[in-house]
């Protein structure tokens, strides 16, 4: 009798939902050849408001056979709990769900089906998901072979001296966990952005759930905001690539050329 799920198994996969928290969903795209008693690298890639996941997840499809990767591209929809809400993920907790914990999670499930690097993966993330990136990496260093922060339009700096999230000052209370510096030395983290990624209507929102004053001292551009969280990042001897993409505005399909070279050169380096 012929197993017909087997073809569902290779290539794009449909839509499946977490197991740990059904009102989250996932997209895969596996490569057609996955090498026998190897695991393939896991690339993960996070979306922004839009939630265009589909979208980054079709995109790097020849990227995905060119180094037979598996790439995951999770979908946390806006909506939940409140129906207004489009930032949810972004600042890690939201009402009692971790998003990093669900992300985990999403990522255990797949390495259940198909021979991943599960312990250690790439996590890429533009505009929403370049937020969600960086605030990951400083509670799980440890899982990330390398971090990719896209144009995040709000950030977070490693200083205890700034309340969350403009800063970590409280860090320990609400996550229940300190921050490893040694472990974030390790992961090589890009940096990347457009040249015309200047329009400010969405990150100068005073008054609206994603703001904190303070935001604004960070910078009025993304660009800015990327460059203040280079210099404290340099600040704490981190390992960074800062790529400025020449003639891109706020466009994570048009960065994502650049993330696909900064991350196959680790895969390449890591063979």
């Amino acid at each position: 009798m012929t197993d017909t799920s087997i073809f569902y198994r290779r290539g794009s996969i449909p839509i499946f939902a977490s197991q740990v928290d059904p009102r989250l969903h996932y997209l895969l795209y596996v490569p057609q050849q996955l090498e026998d008693g190897v695991k393939a690298p896991l690339v993960v890639v996070q979306h922004g408001t839009a939630r265009t996941a589909a979208k980054y997840r079709d995109q790097l499809k020849p990227f995905a056979e060119k180094y037979g990767a598996v790439v995951l591209t999770p979908i946390f929809p806006a909506g939940l709990i409140d129906p207004t809400d489009l930032h949810n993920y972004k600042f890690i907790e939201y009402q009692g769900i971790r998003f990093d914990h669900m992300l985990l999670s999403i990522v255990d499930e797949v390495a259940e089906r198909f021979p991943v690097e599960s312990e250690q993966f790439y996590l890429h993330g533009f505009s929403g998901g370049g937020q969600f990136t960086h605030r990951f990496l400083y509670l799980h260093p440890d899982r990330l072979a390398g971090a990719s922060i896209g144009a995040p339009g709000r950030i977070t700096q490693l200083d205890d001296s700034l309340p969350w999230w403009l800063g970590t000052k409280g860090f320990e209370q609400k996550f229940g966990q300190r921050i490893d510096f040694d472990a974030l030395r390790r992961v090589p983290i890009q940096l990347v952005v457009g040249t015309e990624d200047v329009e400010t209507w969405e990150i100068m929102n005073r008054g609206e759930s994603n703001w904190m004053d303070g935001a604004e001292l960070t910078g009025s551009t993304r660009i800015e905001r990327l460059r203040t969280l280079e210099g404290n990042f340099r600040s704490h001897g981190l390992d960074l690539t800062f790529d400025l993409v020449e003639g891109v505005a706020h466009s994570g399909s048009s960065v994502l050329p650049a993330v696909e070279r900064w991350i196959g050169s680790l895969i390449d380096t890591s063979d």
